[in-house]
């Protein structure tokens, strides 16, 4: 078996990896509410957006339009995160214009991504999150060799199309090489429930996929998460409208959130 060298990131408590075995199941948006709530609770949260070609997280928070800038802090010069809701972001998308593509192949790609840990001031975090992009490319497979996660969350939706990709991307997770420890699945997408009839559940995406997925693996269903109205035009905004109003989402958050704790 390969050893792997860690980068090393002192004053980061917890790291904490969010997956998908692919892309448009809402694993950004399970990422960024999931720090959102570590911030809220008290806890110093950072989040990183490492999906280097599909960059999501400026979109979420509001801020496509902020300036990264460097400061030299100790004779070495670091990139200084920006903060929003208090959660430390970077990502990316802040190093280039928001209709820019990034344009690198795999070894300058990974060697990019890991200078957005390296060589970024964060201070003193408690709760590192880390939105990977979706998938089993050398990007994720970089981040496991070289960070020390303390847990891997698998975001999947109820359909079988979906679980199909999350199997091969727990796979890359538990390999032998790896070994990386899921702390569970959340199930996004769940049902669709109206803001106004929080009662009324529609399944839209079938149902239960999440449950048989953790089954299968032996892991935690951490978390069933529902679509609810206006959650993709408060991504877009930026504005997290829906977590902030939906009492229902925010304590499904705040469940995981304390399911998280327990297993640090």
């Amino acid at each position: 078996m390969t050893d792997f060298k860690k980068i090393n990131l002192p004053t980061v408590k917890h790291i904490i990896a969010v997956a998908s075995g692919k892309g448009g199941v809402g694993k950004s948006t399970v990422a960024a509410n999931l720090a959102l709530a570590f911030a809220q609770d008290g806890y110093k949260t950072a989040l990183v957006d490492a999906d280097l070609f599909g960059p999501s997280i400026p979109t979420m928070f509001g801020t496509t339009e902020s300036k990264i800038f460097q400061n030299q802090i100790d004779g070495k010069d670091y990139l200084m995160p920006i903060e929003r809701f208090g959660v430390k972001l970077m990502s990316a998308g802040f190093l280039v214009k928001p209709n820019n593509a990034i344009i690198w192949r795999g070894p300058m790609a990974a060697n990019a991504l890991m200078q957005l840990f390296t060589d970024t001031y964060w201070d003193e975090i408690d709760y590192m999150v880390v939105d990977l992009p979706p998938g089993t490319s050398d990007i994720p497979l970089t981040l496991c060799q070289q960070i020390d996660f303390s847990g891997v969350i698998i975001v999947t939706t109820p359909q079988q199309m979906s679980l199909a990709d999350v199997r091969k991307a727990i796979s890359l997770f538990v390999s032998l090489n790896l070994k990386e420890k899921i702390l569970g699945i959340v199930e996004n997408m769940s049902w669709f429930t109206p803001m106004e009839h929080p009662e009324e559940k529609y399944y839209l995406f079938g149902k239960g996929g999440g449950e048989l997925l953790a089954k299968e693996y032996e892991t935690n269903l951490l978390a069933q998460i529902p679509l609810v109205n206006g959650m993709s035009d408060a991504s877009d905004k930026g504005s997290f409208y829906n977590y902030q109003q939906s009492k229902m989402v925010q304590d499904i958050y705040r469940e995981l959130l304390k399911k998280i704790l327990t297993m640090q």
